[in-house]
């Protein structure tokens, strides 16, 4: 008897693993195509024709302004100015807002920091594993000069686990304004 109710036990938790898995293989299927049509938006709109995307690894780079010189490597350090924002739809807006080092943007969503430090550039090291991987895929190539948006599922952020603000297994869209490009050589 209690080697039946073990093995039931057992079916009914298979069961549920395999319907949260679906649960989220849904989950990020609805979010690729929120950055699909992100990107397909600001493509349509771009008069210059300039505006181009860039896929690597499952995340996606799109290109609002090219930079110039030398691509950032895996191994190289970059310096920044970004919005980081959860995409739970086609658009991005302040409410969404959960980090920033731009002035402006922290501003117009009504984001008032005493400190001016706040708004300097931050400097990543890519070989230090610091980045979420969806940023770290997404920026891995970028020029100095180049301002982008970067986007990816939550198969790329933060896992299961709610950070800050942001939802567990969210979509997040960062703008970046890329100040420089060192790759350590």
């Amino acid at each position: 008897m209690k080697r039946s109710l073990l093995i039931v036990l057992a079916l009914i938790s298979a069961a549920a693993l395999s319907c949260t898995k679906e649960s989220l293989k849904i989950t990020y299927a609805n979010q690729e195509k929120y950055i699909e049509d992100f990107i397909n938006d600001k493509i349509s709109a771009d008069e210059t024709g300039t505006v181009h995307a860039v896929s690597n690894g499952g995340v996606q780079r799109l290109v609002m302004v090219e930079g110039e010189g030398e691509e950032l490597a895996s191994g190289g350090t970059v310096t920044f100015y970004y919005a980081g924002y959860v995409l739970t739809s086609k658009t991005i807006t302040s409410s969404n807002l959960f980090a920033t080092n731009i002035k402006d943007i922290a501003e117009a969503a009504s984001w008032f920091l005493s400190w001016e430090d706040y708004f300097e550039p931050v400097v990543e090291d890519l070989s230090d594993g610091k980045l979420v991987s969806g940023l770290k895929k997404g920026i891995k190539g970028v020029k100095a000069g180049e301002v982008c948006f970067i986007l990816f599922s939550g198969k790329y952020g933060y896992g299961d686990k709610q950070y800050g603000t942001i939802p567990a297994n969210a979509a997040l869209a960062y703008y970046v304004e890329v100040v420089d490009v060192n790759n350590n050589e």
